[in-house]
């Protein structure tokens, strides 16, 4: 019924927007590799893939992580605020009872019911069975109503014309982006971690960890055993495939 309700909301949303016009660890500089499937068989549900972000080892003055992702992925600010062309971007977090103050990396957190998925009108905004979700820029149209939907405020709109782009992370003008957990890397069989989970290890604090949340074996499973980690806004029930420890 929920399934049937989604495609409903789904197909009203395609059709207005038709008749208007015409989402114990080891030490730090150590990358542990992540184990991955062979590149020619599709994902499938027997992972998920995620990460686990430990904010006291988040220094507040680090931008490694994003350094990284930018030349990652040829991200450039053209000019534009750090929040509004970043795929990740550092935020302070204060709680008001205290006053304490948490720096951490903020990016798309690959829910398992992703609002922005829910809400696109064409099917260009997907979760893969593995837990990573993506836009399809051949299908996406620009219409922004996943960034709308998104509670983290972890998707952009390319304005500008794109040069000098990577051949794993193709990019378009007049579409809608956001971390991709460095799925390339993924998908390519060399058990790499991500891009900024790797210069956090050889740059910052070893805040990050990515891995597969599905394995009790794995690096990230284990740690999430030792100490409690949250969500991001866990009230509205999304199940995050990125956790926070130390909020």
């Amino acid at each position: 019924m929920i399934g049937h309700r989604q495609d409903s909301r789904r197909g009203f949303l395609g059709k207005a927007l038709v008749a208007g016009a015409v989402a114990a660890a080891p030490a730090v500089g150590v990358v542990m590799k992540v184990a991955a499937r062979p590149p020619q068989e599709a994902a499938t549900g027997k992972q998920r893939w995620g990460m686990l972000i430990d904010t006291e080892k988040c220094a507040s003055g680090c931008d490694a992580c994003v350094r990284a992702c930018d030349e990652e992925h040829g991200i450039r600010g053209h000019g534009r605020p750090a929040t509004d062309a970043r795929w990740i971007r550092k935020v302070v977090l204060r709680d008001k009872s205290t006053g304490r103050r948490s720096t951490l990396p903020l990016m798309c957190q690959h829910c398992e019911s992703p609002p922005c998925v829910d809400v696109c009108p064409t099917g260009a905004s997907f979760r893969r069975a593995d837990g990573i979700v993506l836009v399809d820029k051949h299908r996406c149209i620009g219409c922004r109503y996943c960034m709308m939907a998104c509670p983290y405020k972890a998707r952009s709109f390319i304005h500008e014309e794109l040069t000098d782009q990577r051949p794993h992370a193709p990019r378009g003008k007049g579409t809608v982006e956001s971390c991709t957990l460095c799925v390339h890397r993924v998908d390519d069989d060399s058990g790499r971690t991500t891009a900024c989970a790797e210069a956090c290890a050889r740059d910052g604090q070893g805040a990050i960890v990515f891995g597969d949340l599905s394995d009790p074996n794995s690096r990230i499973s284990i740690e999430r055993g030792t100490a409690p980690s949250n969500e991001l806004r866990a009230d509205l029930g999304l199940n995050t495939g990125v956790r926070y420890r130390g909020l």
